[in-house]
């Protein structure tokens, strides 16, 4: 069994807070027996280089660990957070980690809120999907590819899902793995199973939920998804609220 430690949102800004909440889920992981830690992007609340110094000292495993950018990180002390080779934006990644393959997409526009691909990023995840690879491949990206259904998450949406669908439809791809939402989803995209990790600075409640009344909830309880992948079998998930 393969495991896979998804973490997403922590918006490290300094604060005590931020980091005490996203130290709930580190320890967790820690005492934890996994193979890999992916972090779904939004590291940083304000994309400065000293919230990347304080991402690399709180992000640290005994495991590989990828990351991933969200809206609010920014791509140049990003870049060098991963020490991706190349120059600015977007940061695309590919990782082998044991038997699995990790595509890292970058669906983040400098400066707004929104997700899209470029072309530079769908001409690179076409090509490496294209590469031949036995083993499950995962593909990580910050926005989820469908309408939220929260007024105002949607305004933040991935702008090109259909661009994204025309390539993965038919591809070996075991999930679609994402973050932004600061909750966890499970879904389906282009015949993949898509699944969301819960938010680790705050939690955002649903339109159709009492508690919505605003639009992020910084005590409900921080949260994780582990991802288990067993060959043969079909691909688990366990969402786990550690506190």
């Amino acid at each position: 069994m393969y495991v896979i430690a998804h973490l997403s949102d922590p918006h490290l800004d300094g604060t005590e807070e931020a980091r005490a909440r996203l130290r709930q889920i580190t320890s967790y992981v820690r005492s934890s027996t996994v193979d890999v830690v992916l972090a779904t992007g939004d590291l940083a609340d304000h994309g400065l280089p000293e919230e990347y110094v304080e991402v690399a000292r709180e992000l640290t495993f005994d495991v590989p660990t990828l990351v991933l950018p969200g809206n609010h990180d920014v791509s140049h002390p990003f870049r060098a957070l991963v020490s991706a080779p190349g120059e600015g934006h977007p940061v695309n990644q590919l990782h082998d980690v044991g038997p699995a393959r990790f595509l890292l997409v970058d669906s983040t526009v400098e400066g707004k809120d929104h997700g899209y691909l470029t072309e530079e990023t769908l001409g690179w995840l076409e090509s490496s999907l294209n590469e031949p690879f036995d083993g499950p491949i995962f593909l990580a990206m910050h926005h989820p590819p469908f309408e939220l259904h929260h007024p105002v998450m949607d305004q933040w949406k991935l702008e090109n899902p259909d661009a994204l669908a025309k390539i993965l439809t038919a591809k070996p791809v075991t999930a679609v793995l994402t973050g932004h939402v600061h909750n966890a989803i499970t879904s389906t995209f282009a015949g993949h199973p898509v699944l969301g990790a819960p938010g680790i600075r705050s939690t955002v409640p649903l339109p159709f939920e009492s508690t919505q009344n605003t639009l992020a909830d910084p005590h409900a309880h921080p949260g994780l998804a582990f991802h288990l992948h067993t060959p043969g079998e079909p691909l688990q998930t366990i969402y786990r609220y550690p506190h």
